[in-house]
């Protein structure tokens, strides 16, 4: 009742009174959210980082996925390590395909992105069908 009463003496008061509470909501949940977010280093070798440069300078993503985002005309290669082998994504890395351009890699090259792509792979898994969703909006 007394709000009411407060609403119809101050109108524009009352608007910035909401205003105000609904900032200082907005950013006690926004914290709460975000306080207890793990902390996660890279254990990425140099190999898998030179092999990370290389992908992002050749625009692989372009075609590819890796954690199911990216292009859609070639396969996601989050877990391609695991599932068929360095052998196997050598030979396509060497030669290339119809689809895929033959980009000339080098053997340095080649072994650098093998090591970008199992870094990748045993960091998690690609089928995003397969995450547990959270009310907050984060993935396990």
């Amino acid at each position: 009742m007394s709000l009411i009463i407060y609403e119809m003496v101050f109108p524009e008061k009352s608007k910035l009174l909401l205003v105000i509470l609904l900032l200082v909501g907005f950013i006690t949940y926004t914290g709460f959210i975000y306080k207890d977010l793990p902390v996660t280093t890279s254990h990425a070798t140099s190999a898998a980082m030179e092999g990370k440069a290389l992908w992002q300078q050749k625009n692989c993503n372009a075609c590819h996925q890796v954690y199911g985002l990216g292009g859609y005309l070639g396969p996601d290669l989050t877990n391609v390590f695991s599932k068929r082998g360095p052998a196997y994504i050598s030979a396509f890395l060497k030669n290339g395909t119809p689809v895929m351009p033959n980009f000339h890699f080098t053997q340095t090259e080649i072994d650098a992105l093998l090591a970008y792509l199992k870094n990748i792979d045993h960091s998690g898994t690609a089928d995003p069908r397969k995450f547990t969703k959270h009310y907050d909006g984060t993935i396990e």
